[in-house]
C-alpha cells in the first residue's frame, strides 16, 4: 500500500466510523483513533483476501516446440553472481518461470477454472498451480471469443469454488480488489492482491491494434460492458477475481490501459451479470455459445437530431435474409429500445441483441414516419470470430452437422463480402467422410429447405424434422430457383 493510499484510507474509515458511532446513540462514544480506524478497514480487507485466495490459480502457458525442435535451456541464477550452468526445469518444478502467464478461479470443486479466453495461445499447454501450491496439467474445456472467457480442466478434487456475487447494482467509488498473478509472481499458488475503488462503468474495450477494422472489436465488450477500477491490474492479472467487500467475485479482470503515453492505472473486468452466468453455465458444459443476430446496420444520429430531441439508432441497412428483413424492419427506421432498454447509439443496439440468446424473442421499440410501433424479432446466430474450443457438442445426423446461414458466412469470405444471406432453410456446415450424408453428395455449404415435406428455417427443426427418422430420407436443396432432392440412406 502506498503512503497516499494508506492517508486516504485513513480517512475514509475515521471519518464512517464517526459518522456511524454519531448517528448510534445521542451521546457518541469516544471517537476512535485514526489508527483504530484504519485497522477496521485493514481488517476488512484482510477478510476479503483470506475469504477468495483459496479460489485463485495461477497458469501457465507453455508453448508446444515446432516438430523437432526443443525448448531452449534455462541459466539458473546464482545469489552471488557465479553461472551455475544451465539447466531445463519442467512446469511442475518451483523454479520454473513462465514467459506466458494469468490468472484463474475455481468455478467447480471438480477441477473447472475459468480464465480469460485472450490468456489461451496456439499450439500450447497448461498449466495450473493452485493455493496449496500443487500444479496440474490443464486442458482447455471450452473457449468463446465472443465473451473473451474460457474454462480449463484439471485432474483434482475438493477445490474451493469462487463465490459469484452480482454486479449489476455495482456505483461508482465502491471498493474491490482483485487477485491475480502480475508478472507471474505469483506463480506459486498464493494470490497477489490489489484495491482500488470503482472508476467507471459501462467502459469499451480498447480497438485491437493493427486488426481491420471490421475485426478491430470481436468481443461483446468492445460495446460497452465493463467495470473500469483503479486497482492495479498489471500484466498476468487477466482471469482473476475482482471482488466486493463481501469477497464475492463482482468483475473478472480482462485488461490494462495500455494506451502509449498514457497513464496505465486503469484496469478493466467483465461484469458478473445475466449474460455472464449465461455463458459459464455453457462452457462448464462444454458447450458452445451462441449469441443473437439481428441483420442491421445501424448508425448513429447526427448531432442536430440528438438537440431536436431524437434519441436511439437509425437503421441504415437491412441485410437480406436475416431476421430485421423478416420481420419487416426498413431502413430509415428508428430503434429506441430493445426489451426495454434504451439506446442511445449503435454500439449499445449491438450490446443489448449481443447478449440475448439465438431463438430469444427482441422486442423493439420502433419510431417509423413519426409514428411508434412495437416490432417482435425472433433472432438468428451471431457469426462469432475468433477459434472456439467445444468439446461437448450435439449428435450429427447421419454424418451432417448444420446451423444458421448467418453463422456459417463466417468461414465463407465470399458471401461474407456480398452480406446476403438466406431464412428459408439451413445451412451444412459439416459433413464427415465416409457418411451416408458424404455418399449422397452433400458438402459443407449446401442450402437444405426441406426434410421431406417438412419445411426448416433453423437447426432446432431440422433436428426435429429428422429425429428418429429410418431408412432413406429426402432432403430437398435450395442450390436452385426449383430445389433439387437427395435421398441420405441410413447407413
Amino acid at each position: 500500500m502506498s503512503q497516499r493510499q494508506g492517508r486516504w484510507i485513513l480517512l475514509l474509515a475515521w471519518g464512517l466510523l464517526g459518522l456511524g458511532a454519531g448517528y448510534a446513540s445521542a451521546q457518541p462514544p469516544a471517537e476512535p483513533s485514526g489508527l483504530a480506524a484504519a485497522a477496521a478497514i485493514e481488517g476488512a480487507l484482510v477478510d476479503v483476501i483470506a475469504r477468495a485466495e483459496k479460489s485463485v490459480v495461477a497458469v501457465a502457458r507453455v508453448r508446444k516446440p515446432p516438430s523437432g525442435e526443443t525448448f531452449p535451456l534455462e541459466f539458473r541464477p546464482d545469489p552471488f553472481g557465479r553461472g551455475l550452468g544451465p539447466s531445463g526445469p519442467g512446469p511442475a518444478d518451483p523454479d520454473f518461470v513462465p514467459t506466458e502467464y494469468g490468472t484463474g478461479v475455481v468455478i467447480d470443486r471438480a477441477g473447472l477454472i475459468l480464465t480469460a479466453y485472450h490468456v489461451l495461445g496456439q499450439e500450447s499447454e497448461y498449466y495450473v498451480t493452485t493455493h496449496d501450491r500443487k500444479v496440474y496439467k490443464a486442458w482447455v474445456k471450452a473457449a468463446d471469443p465472443r465473451s473473451d472467457l474460457a474454462v480449463l480442466s484439471i485432474d483434482a478434487t475438493n477445490l474451493t469454488p469462487i463465490e459469484l456475487g452480482d454486479a449489476t447494482g455495482l456505483k461508482k467509488g465502491q471498493l474491490v480488489v482483485a487477485l491475480g498473478n502480475p508478472y507471474a509472481i505469483a506463480r506459486d499458488g498464493q494470490a497477489s492482491a490489489a484495491w482500488g475503488i470503482v472508476s467507471n462503468l459501462s467502459r469499451k474495450a480498447p480497438p485491437v491494434a493493427g486488426a481491420p477494422e471490421s475485426a478491430s472489436r470481436p468481443t461483446l465488450h468492445h460495446f460497452g460492458t465493463l467495470i473500469q477500477t483503479d486497482a492495479k491490474l498489471n500484466l498476468g492479472t487477466s482471469g482473476g477475481p475482482l471482488l466486493n467487500l463481501e469477497g464475492k467475485m463482482i468483475g473478472l479482470c480482462v485488461a490494462l490501459a495500455a494506451v502509449t503515453g498514457f497513464d496505465k492505472g486503469a484496469g478493466y473486468a467483465i461484469p458478473v451479470d445475466d449474460t455472464f452466468r449465461r455463458v459459464l453455465g455453457r462452457l462448464k458444459e462444454g458447450r458452445e455459445v451462441e449469441y443473437g443476430f439481428l441483420g442491421i446496420q445501424p448508425i448513429n444520429l447526427r448531432p442536430q437530431e440528438l438537440i431536436e430531441g431524437l434519441d436511439g439508432i437509425r437503421v441504415d441497412r437491412v441485410v437480406s435474409g436475416t431476421p430485421a428483413a423478416r420481420y419487416g424492419l426498413k431502413p430509415g427506421d428508428l430503434i429506441t429500445a430493445v426489451n426495454r432498454h434504451p439506446i442511445h447509439e449503435a454500439d449499445g443496439l449491438v450490446l443489448e441483441v449481443g447478449r440475448l440468446p439465438v431463438e430469444a424473442t427482441a422486442r423493439l421499440a420502433v419510431l417509423r414516419d413519426g409514428r411508434r410501433r412495437s416490432i417482435d424479432v425472433v433472432l438468428a446466430k451471431y457469426p462469432v470470430r475468433g477459434e472456439k474450443i467445444v468439446t461437448t457438442r450435439p449428435p450429427d445426423w447421419r454424418g451432417l452437422r448444420v446451423d444458421y446461414p448467418t453463422a456459417y458466412v463466417d468461414d465463407d469470405p465470399a458471401a461474407r463480402a456480398g452480406l446476403s444471406f438466406f431464412d428459408d432453410g439451413v445451412v451444412v456446415t459439416e459433413v464427415a467422410a465416409p457418411s451416408p450424408a458424404h455418399q449422397a453428395g452433400l458438402r459443407p455449404g449446401t442450402r437444405i429447405t426441406h426434410v421431406g415435406r417438412t419445411p426448416v428455417r433453423t437447426p432446432r427443426e431440422f433436428q426435429t424434422a429428422t429425429a428418429g427418422q429410418s431408412g432413406p430420407v429426402t432432403l430437398r436443396l435450395g442450390d436452385d430457383a426449383a430445389g433439387s432432392m437427395v435421398s441420405v440412406p441410413e447407413s
